[in-house]
């Protein structure tokens, strides 16, 4: 793979019977997120909350940062003290946060201070490691043809940002598409992790980006997120939307399910509709005993396990990876207020701009019934060491 990366950046960026490298014409300003101080008190529902449901994730917080060395001297601080408080001591945990940490208030930019709160989940799917009916949808690692490129070195203003493409004679072009792979155009020989029934399932796999697949054997595979093809994201619920199939206020999982259900013949149209395509490894099950089998959730952008109910992903360019944060929303099932301590630990293609949200909540199916219709209004406060301002 690295010699491929060195031969299509040598080839791309030499003018070797290609047209030269144009400097990408800049986006538009994105909303930034504005920081008003506040209190605990000034947050909705924190008398109520049981905060030291977030401690285990708290904790592999602190674990992570201290990891990738970014934690600055304040959160350096606060995490050594954490890590020398019971986990069963509610008390302590609740006094720790509050006098450890100070709340600010999240607004936008653009005047908006309330976003929009949307659920995941890891679903649970049954398959097969050989392609057999009726496990005939392939789950697939990285192709030996996708290339990654970073632009950084070229153009700064692009730290961080990745371009997937191939090598097409000599020439770096945009990947396949979802239609293309489907197609069998990508190099996906050896590549498939395992095989499912639905095509659905497959598919919702890769918007939550994680989950478990189930083996006739009753062997389970754990499967995360490990590359994307480089095409935009375009949501298959918003088309049918636009082409009147159904109602925006109906729009979830279950109602893309069902739909798909009743029309068949047009569902591989539908699904290809987004050309975004996700790509998978296997994870390995956690040391017993462990805080991560404590947790028992996906690996998400932080490198730890999401909580169920108390991890979320967020916009890093607004909200850290790794910073608690207060969330004031509605359960989407029940219609009550939703009020909670969450920590920030993943991120995901749709979750752009400071008050954009998505709350993890959990493994299974009933997971899934809040994730699928999940919704919501939100407000945000980012809870930061009181010793520091915030970023």
């Amino acid at each position: 793979m690295l010699r491929a990366l060195a031969t299509a950046a040598a080839v791309a960026l030499a003018g070797c019977q290609v047209a030269p490298v144009q400097p990408p014409v800049a986006p538009p300003i994105a909303p930034h997120a504005i920081y008003a101080p506040s209190t605990f008190d000034a947050l909705p529902g924190w008398h109520d909350d049981d905060v030291a449901a977030a401690w285990p994730a708290f904790l592999e917080s602190c674990r992570a940062l201290s990891a990738r060395g970014t934690t600055i001297d304040a959160w350096r601080d606060v995490c050594t003290r954490a890590n020398a408080i019971r986990m069963d001591d509610k008390a302590a945990i609740r006094a720790f946060l509050e006098v450890s940490l100070a709340p600010w208030r999240i607004t936008s930019s653009d005047g908006s201070d309330t976003g929009r709160v949307t659920g995941y989940y890891e679903p649970l799917i049954a398959g097969s490691l050989t392609r057999a009916a009726p496990y005939t949808t392939p789950i697939y690692a990285p192709p030996d043809d996708l290339l990654t490129v970073d632009l950084a070195s070229l153009y700064p203003e692009l730290t961080g940002k990745r371009v997937r493409g191939r090598l097409d004679g000599k020439r770096v072009v945009p990947y396949w598409t979802r239609a293309d792979i489907d197609a069998g155009r990508a190099d996906t020989r050896g590549r498939a992790l395992a095989w499912v029934a639905d095509p659905v399932d497959a598919f919702f796999l890769q918007i939550q980006g994680s989950g478990r697949i189930r083996l006739d054997d009753g062997t389970m595979l754990r499967v995360g997120y490990a590359d994307q093809n480089g095409q935009p994201y375009r949501s298959i619920a918003r088309v049918l939307i636009d082409r009147g199939e159904m109602p925006a206020d109906q729009a979830s999982m279950q109602s893309i399910r069902a739909w798909g259900r009743a029309h068949a013949d047009e569902l591989p149209a539908l699904l290809e509709a987004n050309p975004s395509y996700v790509f998978f490894r296997l994870v390995p099950p956690p040391a017993p005993g462990s805080l991560d089998a404590m947790i028992d959730g996906p690996i998400g952008s932080l490198g730890v396990p999401l909580l169920a109910g108390r991890t979320v992903a967020v916009d890093r360019r607004s909200i850290p990876l790794g910073t608690p944060v207060w969330l004031a929303t509605t359960d989407p099932l029940s219609g009550e207020p939703l009020r909670r301590l969450v920590l920030a630990q993943d991120t995901g293609g749709a979750i752009s701009g400071p008050l954009r949200i998505d709350l993890f909540w959990g493994f299974g199916d009933e997971a899934g019934a809040h994730a699928g219709a999940m919704r919501e209004d939100g407000t945000l406060w980012l809870l930061w060491p009181k010793s520091a301002t915030p970023p």
